[in-house]
């Protein structure tokens, strides 16, 4: 064969209409369908005339972060998913979103006018455009105002706050490198701020970090083995004493921070127990003991005077006056939502609260919780859209299986199904939905009952992908033991019969595709590899050529010809984790382990492609799927 170089990593063959393109050095070989024109080398395929357009986020992140749920004055609340700050109003149910981020986010800070946000994110993969940073910016027009301290600071800001008592004119951020470097800045000087001072925090880790609310140069943090209390002088410098328990136990973490209305500091620990410490000085005055069973997670100043307590592991809400005397009322938590992470203070009585198991409820002590945003709480694998209706199914290490509505944006339901998943499907009617799992096993579900109809186990390792054929009568289930086990399906999916399994693949099986009249499938494996097989048989098509003309009714596997634009310059086999093809076969998205979400227009047979439509996530995508494509 004779092959012409067009990129680094792709040649073409005129002769035989073939691509072959290198992953990791590694050459795949793939065939064009025999009635289409040759390839022009020099061409660069267009971008889509479509646009990715983010509608809505689900989910919340409060299993390993803290203080990041506020309540502004326009009536929504404030949070943050992965590298999306979200801005939602639960009333009106309608949500707007902050993306400047350029990875994860991990702290929130309002400023004192309410108006102004600061978000704090961790490195990412691009060392240069994902450097650890904050961002501050406008919560109405969702500009940015400032962009704080990249080059600066290491690993991740793991705390940021305003000064309060002049205005917010400050601003101090912890970074969660090994010194743990607290930084004080005059946030609003150039685009970039100007750092006053910086200093090493603690070796320890710092979980919190506030400005005091009547004195400006007063800042107080705390964490494991510590609290701290910071005096910013007039040369500006940075000043700490360490806080003193004296005969008191000193906890292992101190764990929140809060103020009351005389200023003095009130902090949580992770025995359960509430320290107060007067104002001006680093000596605990006095200690309320087991309020908490475990660690208290939040502690919020009202309106009123009042202090409220929350606990991580009890769940519970204890309401205390001004001066922490007897409590006046507490609640808990329903234990299927999580401990409390955080508390906001909401409008009137009304309380928001956000969880360990990444929930978010609201609602008051008087008359109870309930959920404004319900979420996994362990990593999500598996996703699939209904083929028909806007809805969609999830399945995670959580081991929960939720329905979602993609209209009214809530759970239609969720289910514990006792084992961690790993993929998900609909049926090709949407009468069932099968979820395999990481034992192994695979389990197939009633959307409408939600009851199991059946189960099987195939092999010990995790099922790492399933799809059901176009007429419905076949399963096909990729295993991380590099086999393809195929059923057929009866009884509108609820009985299975093996047919057989597919062997030939050297690693693990990462996606499937049937064929449109439901003969065949091919897949991808850990190993760069495109195979084809004889759906029934379960054999393998050793010609690939004799299946070229094959019209496929999905377009998962990202090593296809139809999908060789997909693969940047010079790209690692591993980089792409999903591909997804609309239903009128107009445009292709892939999911990426840089967070990225790229769309293509379909096919994507040129191997160079002009900028793809991008919309940045940053956390690390395994599994995309369209339903009624939201792209504009």
């Amino acid at each position: 064969m004779s092959f012409t170089p067009i990129t680094h990593t792709c040649q073409y063959n005129e002769e035989d209409g073939s691509m072959r393109m290198f992953l990791r050095g590694r050459p795949v070989i793939l065939y064009g369908p025999s009635d289409k024109d040759p390839l022009d080398p020099a061409k660069v395929a267009p971008p889509p005339q479509n646009k990715l357009k983010l509608e809505w986020v689900y989910g919340y992140r409060g299993k390993d972060c803290r203080s990041n749920l506020y309540l502004l004055p326009t009536g929504e609340i404030v949070y943050f998913v992965a590298a999306v700050v979200v801005l939602f109003n639960v009333e009106e149910q309608c949500q707007r979103h902050y993306t400047g981020h350029t990875d994860d986010v991990k702290c929130l800070a309002v400023h004192p006018n309410k108006l102004i946000i600061a978000s704090g994110q961790c490195a990412g993969h691009d060392r240069l455009d994902a450097r650890p940073h904050v961002r501050v910016w406008n919560s109405v027009s969702l500009a940015t105002l400032a962009v704080i301290g990249a080059g600066q600071m290491e690993r991740s800001v793991s705390c940021i706050t305003f000064s309060r008592a002049d205005g917010g004119t400050l601003l101090a951020a912890v970074d969660d490198g090994p010194d743990h470097t607290i930084s004080v800045w005059e946030w609003q000087r150039h685009d970039k701020g100007h750092c006053l001072t910086e200093t090493k925090c603690s070796v320890d880790t710092v979980v919190a970090a506030e400005f005091h609310p009547l004195d400006r140069n007063q800042i107080v943090t705390c964490g494991k083995n510590h609290i701290a209390f910071w005096t910013l002088d007039q040369t500006n410098m940075l000043y700490k004493r360490m806080g003193i328990f004296e005969t008191r136990d000193k906890p292992k973490y101190v764990t929140c921070l809060a103020f009351n209305h005389n200023g003095d500091v009130l902090s949580g620990d992770s025995s359960g127990n509430i320290t107060v410490w007067a104002r001006g000085t680093n000596t605990a005055a006095r200690l309320v003991r087991g309020v908490h069973d475990g660690a208290v997670f939040s502690l919020a100043a009202l309106k009123d005077g009042a202090v409220l307590s929350a606990g991580g592991k009890d769940g519970r809400l204890v309401l205390f006056d001004a001066h922490l005397h007897a409590p006046l009322r507490e609640t808990v938590i329903e234990g299927h939502y999580g401990g409390v992470r955080v508390v906001a203070e909401g409008r009137g009585s009304q309380l928001y609260i956000g969880t360990t198991k990444n929930c978010i409820l609201h609602g008051d002590l008087e008359l109870g919780f309930s959920p404004a945003v319900l979420g996994h709480v362990d990593e999500l694998w598996g996703l699939a859209c209904h083929p028909m209706l806007p809805q969609f199914v999830t399945a995670g290490w959580d081991r929960l299986l939720q329905l979602w509505d993609g209209l009214s944006h809530s759970t239609v339901w969720s289910k514990d199904i006792e084992e961690r998943a790993q993929c998900c499907a609909w049926s090709t009617d949407g009468g069932v939905i099968a979820v395999g799992c990481l034992s192994g096993k695979w389990m197939v579900y009633d959307p409408h009952s939600r009851e199991m109809l059946t189960q099987h186990h195939d092999g010990s390792e995790p099922i790492q992908t399933i799809q059901y054929s176009p007429d419905n009568k076949m399963v096909a289930l990729g295993s991380r033991d590099n086999f393809i086990y195929v059923y057929r399906v009866d009884d509108n999916g609820s009985r299975y019969s093996r047919l057989g399994k597919c062997l030939g693949h050297s690693s693990y099986i990462t996606h499937l595709d049937w064929s449109e009249d439901s003969q065949y499938i091919r897949s991808n494996s850990g190993d760069y590899e495109l195979l084809f097989w004889n759906a029934t048989t379960c054999r393998q098509v050793t010609s690939p050529t004799s299946v070229r003309d094959v019209t496929w009714s999905t377009n998962t596997c990202p090593i296809t010809y139809n999908t060789i634009g997909v693969w940047p310059e010079n790209a690692d086999g591993t980089d792409i984790n999903s591909c997804t093809r609309s239903h009128d076969s107009r445009l292709v998205a892939t999911g990426d382990d840089f967070g990225k979400v790229k769309l293509f227009a379909y096919p994507v047979t040129q191997p160079k492609v002009n900028q793809p439509t991008i919309f940045n996530y940053y956390s690390i995508i395994f599994y995309l799927s369209l339903y009624q494509s939201k792209v504009e």
